[in-house]
């Protein structure tokens, strides 16, 4: 019996030994199933054959074959290789990471050679205007003297430090500006701390090289025991306030474009000519900071403060909203005031479209500049005359 099961196997044995991998069996035939018998059915006994032998199945699991069932199930190793692995960062992302590490690394690069510019050229003001009020016998430096040296070191230090940092050298300048807009104000503070220090190392250099019967109180500045504090104030106050002046209009790009170090060198001899009687002219708390320092002397130091911070307060309100007022707005001034935009990137509001025609005299075109009239050579004119071409039509601007 076991010899026939091998020789005559029902079909749906045969089915299951040939059907392909991970391939779903088919269904056996009922007719054959009707002819084989109830005793011959393929979940039957010994007698129809319906068991496997060892010899002739071979198991799924020796044969290297997998089930359906069994090969759904994942090993862990493979569950494993399957895990997502660490993608790699963007390329846009570092990109832009390494963009703002070198915009970083530049701006401070420019800080702090602004800064630098700043301790250096205070230095140099202290030490060679300080030097020449120095009491060498028998020959006592007079005021034009001074008013001299003070000039060219403002002209020099002006000069070489005006691309780099503006050349402020002068706390007084520094609020100034931040009054106006000009500056931030964390950049402002460094500029005062880098003056101050600049004054301080000037002053004690001068100090160390000076004989010390000849430095005595190292041109600390000192008022007259005829002159009040009130009155001292009131000096210092003035002389500030048309050195600022000078400065603000020499420096605005608006009506000059070149170096503004001569007149400013000026406007620093025009106070020392006048001041040197009163309080021995300040104009510069950071001149009078560092000698005081150097020798300890602060008996009326406040006023070499008060003074000059105040006409420079003065000073910027009069240029920046009464002589040459600006557009910026409220929120322009609070950005620049907190460092969030720079002077140079504020954008000013142009003027309503009204404003606009009548600036060109009403004519539509803009043909505002007649062939009869030469534009000179400030910049208000060669602008204008950008703008009316703009309007024309024009595609190339001609600038005088």
């Amino acid at each position: 019996a076991q010899g026939g099961a091998g020789k005559h196997l029902p079909s749906c044995h045969l089915q299951i030994f040939h059907s392909p991998r991970h391939t779903k069996p088919r269904q056996p035939d009922p007719r054959q199933s009707a002819q084989h018998g109830p005793g011959q059915q393929c979940s039957g006994g010994a007698a129809g054959g319906s068991q496997r032998s060892p010899s002739t199945v071979q198991q799924p699991e020796q044969a290297g074959h997998q089930s359906p069932e069994v090969g759904d199930r994942q090993r862990p190793w493979e569950q494993r290789r399957k895990q997502p692995r660490h993608q790699d960062p963007d390329p846009v992302e570092s990109e832009g990471h390494g963009l703002a590490r070198m915009l970083g690394h530049l701006l401070w690069v420019a800080i702090s050679k602004a800064l630098f510019s700043e301790f250096l050229a205070t230095g140099l003001y202290v030490f060679f205007g300080v030097g020449s009020a120095m009491h060498w016998s028998p020959a006592f430096p007079s005021v034009l003297q001074i008013a001299i040296t003070f000039n060219l070191v403002t002209a020099m230090v002006v000069q070489v430090t005006w691309k780099s940092s503006g050349a402020h050298v002068n706390p007084a300048v520094t609020l100034a500006y931040l009054v106006g807009s000009q500056i931030s104000l964390p950049r402002a503070v460094a500029y005062v701390a880098a003056q101050l220090a600049g004054a301080i190392v000037g002053a004690a250099l001068l100090y160390r090289v000076t004989p010390g019967d000849i430095r005595e109180t190292l041109g600390v500045n000192e008022i007259r025991s005829s002159v009040s504090t009130g009155q001292a104030v009131a000096v210092e106050l003035v002389l500030t306030l048309q050195m600022v002046l000078c400065v603000l209009a020499s420096t605005d790009s608006r009506l000059t474009s070149g170096s503004p170090a001569t007149m400013i060198g000026v406007s620093v001899a025009l106070g020392h000519l006048i001041g040197i009687y009163f309080t021995g002219c300040s104009m510069n708390p950071a001149r009078s900071f560092g000698p005081a320092v150097i020798v300890g002397k602060f008996e009326v130091h406040w006023i070499f403060w008060v003074g000059p911070l105040t006409g420079a307060v003065l000073a910027s309100l009069i240029y920046n909203f009464v002589l040459f007022p600006d557009t910026k707005t409220l929120a322009q001034r609070l950005a620049i005031l907190t460092g969030t935009a720079e002077v140079e990137n504020v954008v000013e509001v142009e003027p309503e479209p009204q404003q606009r025609e009548s600036q060109f005299g009403g004519h539509p075109n803009g043909e505002c500049v007649s062939e009869n009239i030469e534009l000179g050579p400030s910049p208000q004119a060669s602008e204008r005359s950008s703008v009316c071409e703009q309007h024309a039509g024009m595609t190339e601007f001609q600038v005088f």
